[in-house]
């Protein structure tokens, strides 16, 4: 059973920068896809970033290219994104993802409407205006 903790979040003023960090434990497989959701009060999920722990491959929503970066630390098993020029509507709960099936990481037409196995408890964003 893979367990997930993020951590992180917090408040920022708009331009800022926070870096999240997603902790995993209990991996039997040697690569995954691992993924960042957000959730905004009254919207919808949105996938933010995500990566193929194997290949170390990157997929990012348009929303967030060029700002946001998703990493990995193998000998920690921990993800990170970090986010720049963070603006007002990032805010959202951010939550951690995470399959055995590495090929979710390939969907089309999009790899974040795969149905990923693992979630953590989610780490809460604010950016002020």
């Amino acid at each position: 059973q893979v367990h997930l903790v993020e951590s992180g979040g917090g408040s920022v003023q708009a331009g800022g920068s926070l870096r999240l960090a997603c902790a995993a434990s209990g991996y039997t497989y040697t690569a995954y896809c691992m993924v960042w959701f957000r959730q905004a009060p009254g919207k919808e999920r949105e996938g933010v970033a995500l990566m193929h722990t194997g290949a170390g491959s990157t997929y990012y929503a348009d929303s967030v290219k060029g700002r946001f970066t998703i990493s990995q630390d193998s000998a920690k098993n921990t993800v990170y994104l970090q986010m720049n020029s963070l603006k007002p509507e990032d805010t959202a709960m951010y939550y951690c993802a995470a399959d055995s099936s590495p090929h979710l990481c390939f969907l089309v037409p999009s790899p974040f409407l795969g149905n990923f196995g693992y979630w953590g408890q989610g780490t809460q964003v604010t950016v002020s205006s």
